[in-house]
């Protein structure tokens, strides 16, 4: 599927990825059609399963890998011939691929030094670069005496260190445990912020891409198959695979009664019908998923002004701290889930009990059938 974002001038665009395809074996496409703009200063994440191939689109632009078809510019010029060290890209990697016998100031002098800097230039901007992710104090070590995270910001420093106008980040905090791995994301949001590049960032962590991003792909089988900003991606997904991929998602299979605009009829299996809105559906009779997010389901009470309203049996509490999920039966599916903030969860709830509880039309999203892969 094209993806061309037309809503960017061309003076705003950076990257252009231009009917590019990529394959190993001359057979099977791990990229097939890639039409894509990646705006200056915008932080873009290409996100998505394994093989799905956003990290071959990323080293594409990069130059660690050459298109099988199409073209990629930057900057109006195509690059598809141009050595990645003449790119003027920063990376940074999972690994950090920091050189490990050279002190953190000698790693961040390096592309600096490459690029025939005078000393005194090199040496101010290592200080500078190196007192803007707060290491400072480490210059004098060596890679070995530092933590993951200090390492990583070390890569990062080292992106940066030469200003390029393009930095590419492949799975950048993979390494990194939870708490750490969330500090960091802030960190490099706010560098971005603060720097006004271009950043291009893969990752397959759907939280870490809705947290850090302006806007993010969602690849599947080599194609993007949506791209939008975070809350789009998520409120509005334009087919099953989004939906199920970004966030949690109960879905229902069905097959399309009627549509009357943007609103339609889904008939369930066991004949319970159900309200949406019809995003991505054939003619009436075709199959149907129906995509409802665990938040937007009210539970007793909250639920008689819904439009969709079923009875539900509970099944299971999961205590999240902040929320519980509570699993519950409902039309003929065991597992349909409700999230609840601690404040609003009913204490006398308990497994067992049948519940009224319903959904907005809006909630619904009537989606093309899910296709078992």
């Amino acid at each position: 599927m094209s993806e061309v974002n037309s809503s960017a001038g061309a003076s705003d665009v950076l990257v252009s990825f231009r009917g590019v395809q990529k394959s190993y074996d001359g057979e099977v496409l791990i990229v097939k059609d890639l039409n894509l703009d990646i705006r200056k200063g915008e932080f873009l994440t290409l996100l998505g399963p394994s093989g799905s191939g956003k990290t071959t689109s990323l080293m594409m632009l990069a130059g660690f890998e050459t298109p099988t078809a199409g073209e990629i510019l930057l900057a109006g010029r195509s690059i598809n011939n141009v050595p990645p060290h003449k790119r003027d890209i920063g990376m940074v990697f999972q690994n950090y691929a920091l050189f490990p016998h050279m002190t953190v100031a000698e790693n961040l002098a390096f592309p600096l030094s490459v690029r025939g800097l005078s000393k005194t230039d090199v040496s101010e901007r290592v200080k500078r670069v190196l007192d803007m992710v707060q290491l400072g104090k480490f210059a004098a070590r060596y890679p070995a005496q530092l933590s993951g995270g200090q390492q990583q910001r070390v890569a990062l420093a080292r992106a940066l260190v030469f200003e390029p106008q393009l930095v590419l980040m492949d799975e950048p905090l993979g390494a990194l445990d939870k708490q750490l791995r969330e500090h960091m994301q802030m960190e490099i949001k706010h560098l971005h912020q603060r720097l006004g590049v271009t950043v291009v960032y893969v990752t397959h962590d759907q939280g870490e891409a809705l947290t850090m991003s302006d806007r993010v792909a969602v690849f599947h089988q080599g194609e993007i198959q949506q791209i939008a900003p975070p809350r789009t991606l998520y409120e509005e997904p334009r087919n099953t695979f989004v939906a199920n991929f970004i966030g949690e998602n109960n879905r229902l299979s069905g097959r399309l009664i009627t549509q009357d605009g943007d609103r339609c009829v889904v008939g369930l299996e066991r004949g319970e019908k159900i309200q949406a809105l019809a995003v991505n559906v054939g003619k009436p009779g075709s199959p149907v998923t129906l995509s409802i997010r665990p938040e937007r389901v009210f539970l007793n009470g909250h639920s008689e002004q819904c439009s969709n309203r079923f009875s539900g049996r509970v099944a299971e509490f999961i205590y999240l701290g902040d929320h519980v999920r509570v699993r519950l039966e409902v039309c003929g599916k065991s597992d349909f889930f409700v999230k609840q903030p601690i404040a609003e969860l009913d204490p006398a709830l308990a497994v067992g009990d049948v519940v009224p509880l319903g959904w907005q039309v809006e909630h619904a999203r009537a989606l093309d059938p899910l296709l078992v892969d």
